[in-house]
């Protein structure tokens, strides 16, 4: 098995868990908060996949989905464009409003879509391309597409456990 192949169903299982995560919720769920500080379904879900387009977007020489195909426009919030939920307050994950689970389950699509186009046509000798020289050491486009994807699965693991908790209160 080629290495970019484990990168897609890496990449897919993270796809399949954000839309049994936002699958038939409730719309009020969405910004529902277990505590005044917690995050949000709809913050986690925005921010994981404003991660991943953010970075496979850099890494992939390319523009953003989020402004490219308009869904900054699209989810209209009050943040710039660049956003991606880093450092947020909790008064920003509570700006963060998406009033349609739809409105998330496309754009993380397309950004999925995008994604996978990308690393279908990666070799092995590409992974070893140094994408970062902030770090020590220098950070490989393997590195960081596997730290998208850990960092993804943990935030779309969030917000199914936080869906599950919310339906049974």
């Amino acid at each position: 098995m080629e290495s970019r192949d484990l990168l897609l169903t890496a990449f897919d299982n993270v796809e399949g868990v954000v839309r049994r995560a936002l699958d038939g919720v409730d719309p009020a769920l969405l910004t529902a908060r277990i505590d005044p500080e917690a995050n949000t379904i709809g913050w986690l879900v925005w921010h994981l996949t404003r991660v991943q387009d953010d970075h496979v977007a850099e890494v992939a020489g390319r523009a953003q989905a989020y402004t490219e195909a308009g869904w900054a426009e699209r989810f209209a919030l009050p943040f710039d464009h660049s956003a991606i939920g880093y450092g947020f307050s909790s008064t920003d994950v509570a700006a963060t409003r998406v009033p349609d689970p739809q409105l998330l389950v496309d754009y993380h699509a397309d950004v999925h879509r995008r994604t996978a186009e990308f690393v279908s046509g990666l070799s092995a000798a590409d992974l070893d391309r140094v994408v970062d020289e902030r770090w020590d050491p220098p950070v490989t486009l393997g590195v960081r597409l596997v730290s998208v994807v850990t960092d993804d699965l943990q935030h779309a693991g969030q917000a199914a456990l936080l869906r599950g908790f919310l339906e049974r209160r």
